[in-house]
């Protein structure tokens, strides 16, 4: 049914403004469309992100958006943390530092101002 179908990801927040200058801002993610009142639509890569108000927003305590980023990983943590973004240390995978490691795949987690989990995934070498 679903499986030549497009997906999305979409993620609630509080403070439409706060988010806008987060996911605009310090993630450089480009605004796309402000057409619908209470929302904000990113295009990132070939997907959407939605980020719209909501007063339910940091309840998920899992991801809500992860991103595929390659060996551009360390850059990317790099120039997020000089931005002020702290990152999750999670001591059930092994980690040096910000990123940790599960086989093959090198992994960051981190939170938007409302609580959403972000998550990066990189490759080993």
């Amino acid at each position: 049914m679903l499986k030549n179908k497009n997906s999305s990801a979409i993620v609630a927040v509080k403070d439409l403004d706060r988010a806008r200058a987060f996911y605009s801002d310090v993630l450089e993610l480009n605004l796309a469309d402000t057409s619908n009142e209470g929302m904000l639509g990113y295009r990132t890569g070939s997907t959407w992100l939605t980020v719209y108000q909501s007063d339910f927003a940091g309840t998920n305590q899992a991801n809500a958006v992860s991103w595929d980023v390659g060996v551009e990983l360390d850059d990317i943590v790099a120039g997020l943390k000089a931005k002020g973004v702290a990152f999750e240390q999670y001591d059930a995978l092994p980690h040096d530092g910000d990123i940790h490691t599960c086989g093959a795949l090198r992994l960051a987690w981190f939170k938007d101002p409302d609580g959403n989990v972000l998550h990066l995934v990189g490759a080993t070498g």
